[in-house]
């Protein structure tokens, strides 16, 4: 083999390297911005879509669906609002646990829509909140799971006292009332 072919492998072996090196360092980068972005619901998403390549399609995917959304801060007046509701909905509580449930339910879903979430099926929401609110998205589930056993007639009072622990954990950071729950990366 002459210089020049023995040149000409070694040249496209380098381009080959450098290539492969740049496609695992963008990878690594995005992984880690995901797993940023989507503190522990990266871990959810890795367990449910079977493992990480999966999972970060599934959360890219998510993030570039949120996107095209007008998600926007409620006005003080939509705030104020949307706080006296919730505050009813706790005192209605002590007479009604099964009823305040379904009012917390349904004051979550107004809120979203105020913000500019669109009113899809319960795990596209979920789905949606994931991104801008990892933190809580689990109280979000959480809390449907009691809502559903409710509207079957078998939730007990603590689980619906527990509902609405978790719905006011997803409400306050949607209603921007709290300080927004900081993303910590999972590394």
């Amino acid at each position: 083999m002459d210089n020049n072919a023995v040149i000409a492998i070694v040249a496209v072996i380098a381009i080959v390297a450098l290539g492969l090196a740049i496609w695992s360092a963008v990878r690594r980068r995005q992984s880690s911005h995901l797993r940023d972005q989507f503190g522990p619901e990266y871990g959810k998403a890795v367990e449910t879509f079977g493992g990480p390549r999966s999972a970060e399609r599934e959360l890219a995917a998510r993030e570039k669906r949120v996107k095209s959304f007008d998600i926007h801060p409620l006005s003080l007046d939509q705030q104020r609002g949307f706080t006296k509701a919730w505050e009813e909905a706790q005192i209605r509580f002590v007479d009604d646990p099964p009823a305040a449930v379904t009012d917390a339910d349904g004051l979550v879903k107004e809120v979203m829509q105020a913000r500019g979430y669109p009113m899809v099926d319960f795990e596209q929401r979920a789905a949606d909140i994931s991104v801008d609110h990892p933190e809580v998205v689990n109280h979000y589930r959480a809390a449907r799971a009691i809502a559903v056993t409710n509207r079957e007639g078998k939730a007990m009072t603590e689980d619906l006292r527990q509902a609405l622990v978790h719905y006011r954990a997803l409400f306050e950071d949607l209603l921007e009332t709290a300080p927004p729950q900081r993303r910590v990366s999972a590394r």
